[in-house]
């Protein structure tokens, strides 16, 4: 059987970030989002990998090359204009040979022990095509599905109207197909939006008799989409993480407190003073301290600079950023090659205590998060004292000027400078 994992998309509400990288390669834990997925998949003898790419596609085969540093083989599809996942699936007809297939959302992650019991669920209960599924809060993002009292497919809702969905549960993203879902693609024609959607050749399946099997996910699952996933992914995964791999290799001086697990990559000197509370992970060659605050579920990449009288709190830290001295960081997320100076704060809880908001594509949605700070583009420094508020999105090559206090997004390539009109005269002490 071969995976094909569906890499393709532009990941524009996960901007500014993948301005500069494609999605699938956002770390997570340090580790890009789609090395997790192939992880997960080559422990089930899965090693033949078909990905599909499109928006900065050179990145990925950069990364990945033909498989072989991975312990797997590499097969890549250009999807010119993505026009949707049926558009993308069939794309691969001529190069599946055998008569069963995986399928994965490239955004998509899932706890590395479902591959072990959906393939089994495939194999102990009778081969028949398979679709992931998983009760959500708010269905009316996802495909809805409706379920007959079997268990099996009867019909996915595709982002219906809030309040008029069928059930909680949604199309997950992972899929066991065989070819008989070519043709039926061929058939399909543009939905509403645009797209050739999965949904359809599914439900032209359905209609003729196929058995489509509801596979629900048992254990969790991310779809990343929107920024905050990032952390809410790190979270799920440092918790998970054994022991065994959160292992100090860097330099800790003498007056470190290291509480619950850690993990520290080689080259990293942490300086006295330091307090650092896990789970928690900090990459290579960084330099952290003297006497500052890591909090748990935080993640720091390589090269960073933590310094003096900072803390950071469930945060994602990118290579390359300096937070020098004197700055707070919390629930956010900090791009690469990001300068903070001193005495930058980022508040992270709204004085009425109610859910941040954050403007996506230009549309104001409720993140569902009681607490959440910055997201702060690659490259872009502030100046000191400057004040960012909860749910601000900074772009990438930005420069926010000392003393600013920032309520609104600030898009790409911007300089913002406070000019205040200051008071001169001549003073004599009593």
């Amino acid at each position: 059987m071969k995976a094909v994992l569906l890499c393709a998309g532009e990941g524009s509400r996960l901007r500014p970030f993948t301005f500069t990288q494609p999605k699938h390669l956002l770390p997570i834990v340090g580790i890009p989002l789609l090395t997790h997925t192939i992880n997960g998949i080559k422990e089930q003898g899965i090693k033949e990998f078909i990905i599909i790419v499109g928006h900065l596609e050179e990145k990925i085969r950069e990364f990945y090359g033909d498989g072989s540093d991975f312990g797997i083989s590499i097969t890549y599809i250009n999807q010119p204009v993505p026009e949707g996942t049926a558009q993308a699936i069939g794309l691969i007809e001529s190069i599946i040979e055998d008569e069963w297939f995986f399928i994965q959302y490239g955004d998509v992650m899932v706890s590395p022990q479902t591959y072990d019991v959906l393939f089994q669920d495939f194999e102990c209960n009778g081969k028949c095509m398979m679709i992931s599924a998983r009760e959500v809060d708010d269905p009316s993002q996802f495909g809805v599905l409706e379920l007959d009292e079997s268990g099996n497919l009867v019909k996915i809702i595709e982002k219906p109207q809030p309040g008029k969905e069928p059930s909680k549960l949604v199309n997950a993203g992972l899929y066991i197909f065989n070819t008989k879902i070519f043709e039926k693609i061929k058939m399909t024609k543009k939905s509403k939006r645009g797209e050739y959607e999965i949904t359809d050749p599914i439900q032209m399946l359905i209609d003729e008799g196929e058995k489509i099997k509801v596979f629900k996910l048992p254990y969790w699952w991310k779809d990343i989409g929107l920024p905050w996933s990032l952390l809410e992914a790190n979270k799920l995964i440092l918790d998970d993480l054994p022991d065994s791999v959160l292992i100090i290799k860097g330099v800790m001086e003498p007056g470190t407190v290291v509480h619950n697990r850690v993990g520290i990559g080689e080259g990293t000197i942490v300086r006295s003073g330091a307090y650092l509370k896990g789970p928690i992970i900090i990459g290579k060659n960084c330099d952290i301290g003297p006497n500052c605050y890591i909090r748990d579920h935080t993640v720091i990449g390589d090269n960073v600079r933590i310094g003096h009288a900072c803390e950071i709190k469930a945060s994602l830290v990118m290579d390359g950023t300096k937070i020098p001295h004197l700055s707070y960081i919390g629930d956010s997320i900090i791009g690469r090659n990001v300068n903070l100076a001193a005495g930058t704060i980022t508040a992270n809880l709204k004085m009425d205590k109610t859910t941040v908001k954050a403007t996506i594509k230009k549309q104001r949605i409720d993140t569902k998060r009681r607490k959440l700070g910055a997201i702060i583009g690659d490259n872009s420094q502030t100046g000191i004292g400057c004040t960012l508020m909860p749910g601000v999105i900074i772009g990438m090559n930005c420069a926010i000027g000392p003393n600013i206090n920032v309520f609104e997004d600030v898009p790409s390539g911007t300089l913002i400078l406070g000019k205040e009109e200051k008071e001169v005269r001549q003073w004599k002490i009593k």
